[in-house]
């Protein structure tokens, strides 16, 4: 049986992603945060369900090559990005990444849980997604 929605947020910048974390948690959602990329996939089980809220900066794999394994894993796992680069090339790579939402550091926290909570919502209820 699948776990309940998550919200991993992965972040290499502490402080964005203890604040992240943090307004998440009190907002009620279960959360897991990592640093990299690669510690969040070799912590992310089979069976999870929710989003993940990505910074489209970090070191180590590029946002399309978690994207590309998540899909490859079947996880069906949503992405958000967040990013201090708002640039046409952040916004291209955002949506090659298929992402569901695209945030600004600093993040509007009441626009960001509006995102993930449509994002966690059953699929038949948000099954016309749009893209970037």
């Amino acid at each position: 049986m699948p776990k309940a929605n998550c919200v991993f947020v992965v972040d290499d910048d502490p402080s964005a992603r203890n604040g992240l974390a943090r307004l998440l948690r009190t907002a009620g959602h279960d959360v897991r945060d990592f640093a990299s990329a690669d510690e969040f996939l070799e912590a992310l089980g089979t069976e999870e369900c929710g989003c993940v809220v990505l910074d489209a900066r970090m070191p180590g794999i590029s946002g399309e090559e978690l994207r590309a394994e998540l899909k490859e894993r079947c996880t069906g796992l949503s992405i958000i990005v967040v990013t201090a680069d708002d640039d046409p090339e952040t916004r291209r790579e955002a949506e090659e990444m298929e992402a569901v939402g695209f945030f600004r550091k600093p993040v509007d926290g009441t626009a960001l849980l509006d995102a993930i909570d449509w994002t966690l919502r059953p699929s038949s209820t948000n099954s016309n997604q749009e893209k970037i």
